[in-house]
């Protein structure tokens, strides 16, 4: 593609323009086009194959095409024959291919084999699976007399097989230096949640959204970070559920959705609408709009009692019999005046009591929230108050109602399930030295920030990535790649080459593995690995098509053979037994997690998979006091800095045409933005007040007060309908914006969705690869 386009888009979520989206990758990649068929069918299918992309919900009935838009490119992006084959490495230096862009770095295909980087060369080499087991094992013995200087990273998509074999390798190893996905970004439902309704993940199930009548969203994307999840939403507003959204800004998932399984509305362009009520929230502001709402309740409740022939608005009996901290949380709520909320939200009094009436008159309903919430300096308290809201009409534990966290890859919940965790204390350390005869350690291990200091000040000294591209999606990129170059080793475990294979330890290998939709034979026959999606439901996924290279080993054989060389003599775990028949560890994960995982292998085939028990569903508080607990947080801003003259809100965003760190091209159809993905967004007001033009190339530069300069140039100004003080651009491009130091208390989630910057006209700033916005 070639030019830059910037055109407001009209069209609803959906409809011809997704059709014609999938059709584009499916020919403009080297797909085969039977085989990308087959492969589409049985995605998120019963005997099919988890989709490689988002963890939404899998129903126990499929749509015949139970696949999204960007499921869909996930899909043809793993099956194109491309290779990064050891001839493409030979023909190009890293130097070299650190200038690409991310697209073009993925886009050049499949890693077929084994590679170690030549540092005098400054290419990779191939090597054999061998060597390089013994290289990992070489170099991890030299600093066995202090594990906790090795990290073990996990990207969300590793099976949980994978996940259990990779925790216990760790752990063998003597840390639990294990982050993960969630880190950089729902970490904080994994602190919030626990601490207010006893439990790490949501309580809703699939089946829910059939009884809801109220869903209040906040701070998610539907239309482009779970696209699947318009089906339910689709089916609640056609029979009359109330659906309101907060976001800073007009996400068209949220607003209008054409069916492209309904072929009435496909010839007619006709749409359903969505949300009922949008609302642009400032980036930040949540927290105030859910005070706002709670504020509204309050005073609803105030009327209800002054006349005894109504009813009651908050539910009472929940409260009293299962909740501690009302008191002190209502009395916070009634200090905070409507002027400061106002003013921190960008909402009016009169938006928020509206919401609030609404919510009060719903029977059942459901609360979702995305990474609006989670990635904010208090993003903590964002999830706390969203439970707030729930406790106070009771709305956990009954059909249709619930708290709705969406979770963004394909199995990040799933890994923390089976042991991925920096926290000791969420594992069961006793049941797992039992099962094999070790002590496990004890000591709380690094997360994504602890990495990331830890990498800067020399303390971490070895790397081992199972999946993902940590240097794109980890904050302070630019000082996090100069340190990486010092560690003594670097592994990263994938399927497509991608910047963080690019910057190489002392050490370095780059080892290909099976992607999920590859037939996986071992010597039992060919396996299935499983996953849990957002609403902890286990599914089976099997994989049919050819493998891309014969060199290629699956994630659990990768694990087993850098335990293997490790420890070639010894026998406590059955490492090649696991690889041989992967049926053998799902009995050793019940075994560790009996109550979560009962007759695992048994409940593979369950139609919508089979969910975890969870407590909070059954009104069951697994929190010290065995009661949930109301929360007061002490501010009205989740942005952890004040606002200045001069300073913006910058929250970085995803395309249309992305997941995660992975571009998959350069049309967000939503945004109307084509052929670029350096824009900055912003109000058009905020454009005049700052002296600029629509066009006009800028650089934004971090406001942190640190002494560090951090900045990106090259940035092109974009009008557009976002609350003013905000502004908006892309992910992971505008990660070097980010210290490692602005993250979320306690959670320590990079605040990726308000970090503080201003505007400069600095023409020397370092400006993203990829297409000129010229």
């Amino acid at each position: 593609m070639t030019g830059t386009r910037i055109k407001q888009y009209d069209g609803p979520a959906g409809g011809w323009g997704s059709m014609q989206s999938v059709l584009r990758h499916a020919t403009g990649e080297d797909v085969p086009t039977a085989e990308g068929v087959v492969q589409l069918h049985r995605q998120n299918k019963v005997d099919g194959f988890a989709c490689v992309s988002c963890s939404w919900a899998k129903p126990a009935e499929p749509h015949r095409f139970e696949f999204c838009e960007n499921g869909a490119k996930a899909t043809m992006w793993e099956l194109e024959e491309g290779t990064a084959d050891a001839g493409f490495f030979a023909a190009h230096t890293l130097e070299e291919l650190r200038a690409w862009p991310d697209h073009d770095l993925e886009a050049q295909g499949r890693l077929t084999e084994p590679m170690r980087h030549d540092a005098a060369l400054d290419r990779y080499v191939p090597i054999s699976w061998d060597e390089a087991f013994a290289t990992i094992a070489r170099e991890l013995g030299a600093l066995s007399d202090a594990p906790e200087r090795v990290v073990f990273y996990a990207s969300g998509r590793a099976s949980l097989e994978t996940s259990y074999m990779y925790a216990l390798l760790a752990r063998l190893y003597g840390n639990n230096n294990l982050p993960d996905s969630s880190n950089m970004c729902h970490e904080s439902t994994s602190v919030g949640l626990p601490r207010s309704i006893g439990v790490p993940v949501g309580t809703v199930l699939l089946e829910d959204f059939d009884h809801c009548d109220c869903i209040l969203s906040f701070g998610q994307n539907v239309g482009v970070n779970s696209p699947r999840m318009l089906h339910p939403l689709q089916e609640a507003a056609r029979r009359g559920a109330q659906i309101i959204t907060f976001n800073p800004l007009y996400e068209r998932g949220w607003e209008r959705f054409t069916n492209p399984q309904e072929p009435l509305a496909m010839a007619t362009g006709a749409s359903t609408r969505i949300s009922n009520a949008y609302f642009p929230v400032r980036a930040g502001g949540d927290l105030a709009v859910m005070h706002g709402i709670a504020k509204a309740l309050f005073a609803l409740d105030d009327a209800a009692r002054s006349d005894p022939a109504r009813e009651r608005v908050l539910d009472v009996g929940f409260i009293e019999d299962h909740t501690e901290g009302f008191d002190v949380f209502e009395q916070s709520v009634r200090n905070f005046e409507w002027s400061e909320i106002e003013r921190e939200s960008g909402l009016s009094r009169a938006d928020m009591e509206g919401v609030a009436a609404v919510y009060a008159a719903a029977k059942a309903s459901i609360l979702v929230y995305g990474m609006g919430l989670t990635q904010h300096r208090h993003g903590v308290d964002n999830v706390r108050m969203l439970c707030n809201l729930a406790l106070m009409l009771g709305n956990v534990g009954r059909p249709g109602a619930g708290i709705c966290p969406v979770r963004g890859h394909s199995n990040v919940q799933g890994q923390r399930t089976v042991g991925i965790s920096e926290k000791p204390e969420l594992v069961p350390l006793d049941r797992l030295e039992a099962q094999y005869g070790f002590s496990a350690p004890r000591e709380k291990g690094v997360d994504t920030v602890g990495t990331v200091e830890g990498v800067l000040d020399g303390s971490v000294r070895a790397f081992v990535g199972l999946g993902g591209n940590f240097l794109r999606a980890a904050p302070e990129t630019v000082r996090l790649e100069a340190a990486w170059r010092d560690l003594a080793l670097t592994v990263q475990v994938a399927t497509k080459l991608n910047r963080s294979h690019l910057v190489c330890g002392r050490t370095a290998l780059l080892l290909p593995c099976l992607g999920r939709l590859e037939k996986d034979n071992q010597r039992s026959g060919d396996q299935c690995v499983t996953i849990e999606d957002s609403t902890t439901c286990i599914h089976a996924s099997f994989g049919t098509s050819a493998p891309a290279s014969d060199h290629l080993r699956s994630e659990p054989a990768i694990v087993a053979g850098i335990a293997q060389a490790l420890w070639p003599d010894d026998a406590r775990v059955p490492w090649q037994a696991w690889v041989d028949d992967y049926g053998l560890v799902r009995d050793a994960i019940e075994e560790t997690y009996p109550d979560q995982f009962r007759d695992f292998n048994a409940r593979l085939h369950t139609p919508g998979g089979f969910p975890r028990p969870v407590a909070a569903r059954e009104r069951r508080w697994e929190t010290p006091s065995g009661k949930a607990q109301f929360h007061a947080p002490a501010r009205l801003s989740a942005t952890g800095f004040e606002d200045a003259e001069g300073r913006y809100r910058l929250l970085t965003i995803r395309s249309n045409d992305q997941f995660n760190t992975t571009v998959y091209g350069y049309r967000d159809r939503f945004r109307g933005i084509e052929g670029t993905r350096r824009v900055v967004l912003m109000h058009e007001d905020d454009i005049a007040e700052a002296g600029l033009t629509d066009g006009e190339q800028i650089a934004l530069v971090c406001d942190a007060d640190d002494g560090v300069e951090r900045l990106v140039g090259g940035l092109r100004v974009v009008p557009y309908l976002i609350p003013r003080g905000c502004i908006a651009a892309y992910y992971p491009e505008c990660n070097p914006l980010m210290p490692v130091a602005h993250h979320a208390i306690d959670s320590h989630v990079p605040a990726a969705k308000s970090i503080p910057v201003r505007i400069s006209r600095r023409t020397d700033a370092p400006v993203p690869a990829g297409p000129s916005p010229d």
